[in-house]
């Protein structure tokens, strides 16, 4: 029952943890076992962090002013991109950019308190400080009220919300774990040319027979690749293919892009995803494409760490600024498999401007890919079209059930769903 919550200033409820970075200059703080949170490990959407690019050593904990967290605790980026946020699956150390948040135990539970502040971040993201970049404090904290149900009740609207993302996560593995086997066929084909290093030894249909087992594929599709190797300007390759560049193998339809302002898109708000470099930034009332494309960052984030691009593999009705290229497929290489192609990709050469990263048009169709002719091209495209037809389909999912989780969010933190007398 709403008369039984109680309003708290949220700093009273919570610990608050700062963290700190080890001395980079002294190699033995770093590459140890220990877990250490950026905000790129979590910026993610995702409630949960697993796993960090990062590691240091149990000296360099002890040595710098970075803490331990615990599993189940928050972490909650405080400068740069605040408001980010997530739940750790294990204990990690983490930066100054960061802090982490855990429940006082008398009045609430890290499960509840995750949603709690996750409603909060407009809030938050009002009241940050900073010359140059935004930036929570801990005086953020005690700005802002909440109301609190009894633990009971706080304890079944986590339960909800929880199953809600847990199904959300196990998705979001089952696509990741999808599009490693699609990677994992690109690069026997592509990579390790492993079909024709196969063919090479076979002096027979009986030994064609148990290379194609061995390789997982028919006799009949191996049979599609040479059996011999060739020179070429970048080393052996099988006879018959080329190294080509991407412009062989896309339409690029940038210019069909309309950026949007934000107070625009506020007033136009609808169903229909609005992309940007990296990812949907917002949601339109109307589309510009309704097929199946490729979006590359083209300026401002457009390479990983590792110097492989922002990809995103789009479908159905959607609207695309003009931080992202946009690709359609022209030839037997599907969108889908020239995702895969492009995925591992470093290109980092092709990337210009100091200032403001880019890769320009010119660039783009300059990226190489191999080709293996139509047969080959083709055959990868259709093996891995049932692997995305299950990605679209668990996206579809997720996004579903993303919706259903933010309409109930503020309902169940508000009391308007009383979930008091409910039985789990």
């Amino acid at each position: 029952m709403k008369s039984e919550w109680n309003t708290y200033v949220l700093n009273d409820i919570i610990e608050i943890i700062g963290g700190g970075t080890p001395k980079r200059a002294i190699s033995e703080y770093w590459e140890g076992k220990i877990p250490w949170l950026s905000v790129v490990d979590f910026n993610t959407g995702n409630k949960y962090v697993s796993e960090t690019k990062e590691y240091i050593t149990e000296l360099g904990l002890q040595k710098s002013s970075t803490k331990m967290l615990e599993k189940g605790q928050i972490i909650i980026s405080a400068r740069g991109t605040v408001g980010a946020l997530a739940q750790l699956t294990q204990p990690m150390a983490f930066n100054q950019s960061c802090y982490g948040l855990n429940a006082k135990a008398e009045y609430t539970i890290n499960e509840f308190l995750y949603y709690l502040v996750k409603h909060q971040i407009a809030n938050l993201q009002q009241i940050t400080h900073g010359a140059v970049f935004d930036t929570i404090t801990k005086d953020t904290f005690k700005q802002i009220d909440v109301s609190l149900p009894p633990l009971a009740t706080q304890k079944k609207i986590a339960h909800i919300l929880s199953t809600l993302d847990d199904k959300i996560e196990l998705n979001r593995k089952m696509n990741q774990t999808l599009e490693e086997m699609a990677q994992a066929l690109f690069k026997s084909w592509f990579v390790d040319f492993d079909p024709v290093h196969a063919k090479m030894g076979c002096a027979n249909d009986e030994e064609l027979e148990v290379a194609a087992r061995e390789l997982g594929i028919s006799k009949e599709v191996l049979e599609l690749f040479p059996s011999e190797f060739e020179e070429s300007e970048l080393g052996m390759i099988p006879e018959g293919w080329d190294n080509d560049f991407l412009d062989s193998f896309v339409e690029i339809l940038d210019s069909k892009r309309i950026p949007l302002a934000s107070n625009e898109r506020a007033t136009r708000k609808g169903s229909i995803p609005y992309y940007g470099a990296t990812s949907i930034m917002d949601y339109v009332d109307d589309y510009i494409f309704d097929e199946t494309l490729l979006l590359m960052g083209e300026d401002g984030s457009v390479t990983r760490e590792n110097g492989t691009p922002f990809l995103q593999y789009i479908w159905g009705q959607s609207w695309v600024n003009n931080h992202a290229h946009v690709m359609r497929s022209k030839s037997t290489l599907s969108v889908e498999a020239l995702y895969i192609a492009l995925l591992n990709k470093n290109v980092t050469m092709f990337v210009t401007g100091a200032v403001q990263p880019k890769i320009n048009q010119g660039n783009l169709k300059q990226i190489p890919i191999i080709n293996a002719g139509d047969v080959v091209n083709k055959m990868y495209s259709t093996l891995i079209e049932p692997i995305f037809a299950k990605v679209r389909l668990i996206t579809e999912e997720n996004i579903t059930l993303q919706k259903t989780r933010d309409a109930l969010l503020p309902k169940l933190l508000s009391g308007e769903l009383d979930v008091s007398e409910l039985e789990l």
